[in-house]
C-alpha cells in the first residue's frame, strides 16, 4: 500500500519514532517530502529529504496523521491541536480519551511497537477509538506493517496488557539470556564464548519460530516428549516457580500500565 497522506511523527528525532520513519520510508509507504518529524535540541542527520521541526504545532499543521512518540511526562507538557485529524500514539498508557480531548480530535488510536521496529521485525498491537473510519484502519494497519505485524484489539485494557508482554521487544529473552550466561561462566566457561553461546541460540530460536510459525506451547511440549536433556532442564525451571515468576512480572507491568494512563 502506498498513500498520498503526509505523516508527522512527533518525537520523529527518538528512537522509537526514528526506527518507524526508518520503516515507512523503507517500505514506500511515503515520499519523503510527506513525512515531516519533530525534534528537541539537535536535528539528526537522517532523513534528509523529510522536513525537520522543533515546532510540534507546526508538524502538526503540516500533517494528516501524527504519530505521538514522546515519554508519557513529556505529552503531558505538549499543547498541540490536531482538531479533525487521525492521532496514533505509541506512548504506554495514555488512554483514547485523554489523547481526544487534548488533542480535540475523535480520530484517535493506541498502538504499542516495539524495539524491534528497528529491524522491521516488531509486533504492534493497537486500538482505535469509536469514531475511526475504515479509511483510518487502513492506514494504521499500512503504517505498522512497516514496522513488522499488527493485530487491533478489541479493549483498551488488551493494550494494558500488551504492554508488559510484546511492548518488552528483546528485554525478556535477553533476561533469560543474562541468566544463561551467568550460569555457564560461573560453570566455569570464558565469558566470550558464553555470550556468543546463548546469543546464537536466542537468534537460531527467532528465525526458527519465524519460518515454522509454530505454537511456543507445541515446541516445548516437543522437547518434553523427547524427554532428552532439556526436557529435564524445562522441568526443573517450572519446578523452581519460572511459569509462576513470568505471570508475577506480567502482572507488574500491567498494573504499572494502567496506573500511567490514570495518571494522564
Amino acid at each position: 500500500m502506498s498513500v498520498s497522506l503526509r505523516i508527522g511523527i512527533i518525537g520523529g528525532g527518538g528512537w522509537l519514532g526514528g526506527a518507524i520513519a526508518g520503516s515507512i520510508l523503507d517500505s514506500g509507504l511515503v515520499d519523503p517530502q510527506n513525512l515531516c518529524l519533530s525534534y528537541r535540541s539537535r536535528q539528526p542527520p537522517r532523513f534528509p529529504n523529510s522536513f525537520w521541526t522543533t515546532d510540534s504545532q507546526e508538524l502538526a499543521d503540516r500533517s494528516d496523521v501524527i504519530l505521538l512518540s514522546v515519554r508519557c511526562d513529556d505529552w503531558r507538557r505538549l499543547d498541540v491541536d490536531a482538531s479533525g485529524k487521525l492521532v496514533i500514539s505509541v506512548m504506554a498508557g495514555i488512554r483514547l480519551a485523554a489523547l481526544s480531548e487534548r488533542h480535540k480530535t475523535d480520530r484517535v488510536v493506541r498502538a504499542l511497537p516495539n524495539a524491534a521496529a528497528e529491524v522491521a521485525k516488531s509486533y504492534t498491537p493497537w486500538i482505535g477509538a469509536s469514531s475511526i473510519t475504515e479509511d483510518d484502519r487502513a492506514v494504521v494497519r499500512a503504517i505498522f506493517e512497516t514496522c513488522g505485524c499488527e493485530d487491533e484489539v478489541e479493549r483498551e485494557s488488551d493494550i494494558d496488557y500488551l504492554t508488559g508482554l510484546t511492548g518488552s521487544g528483546p528485554a525478556f529473552p535477553a533476561l533469560l539470556g543474562a541468566a544463561m550466561v551467568r550460569d555457564a561462566v560461573a560453570r566455569g566457561l570464558p565469558a566470550e564464548v558464553a555470550r556468543r553461546a546463548v546469543n546464537t541460540v536466542l537468534v537460531g530460536a527467532g528465525h526458527l519460530l519465524e519460518r515454522r510459525d509454530e505454537s511456543p506451547d507445541d515446541v516445548v511440549q516437543a522437547f518434553l516428549d523427547y524427554r532428552g536433556t532439556t526436557a529435564v532442564a524445562i522441568e526443573g525451571m517450572r519446578a523452581a516457580g519460572f511459569d509462576a515468576a513470568l505471570a508475577q512480572g506480567l502482572s507488574a507491568a500491567f498494573n504499572k500500565s494502567v496506573s500511567m494512563g490514570e495518571a494522564s
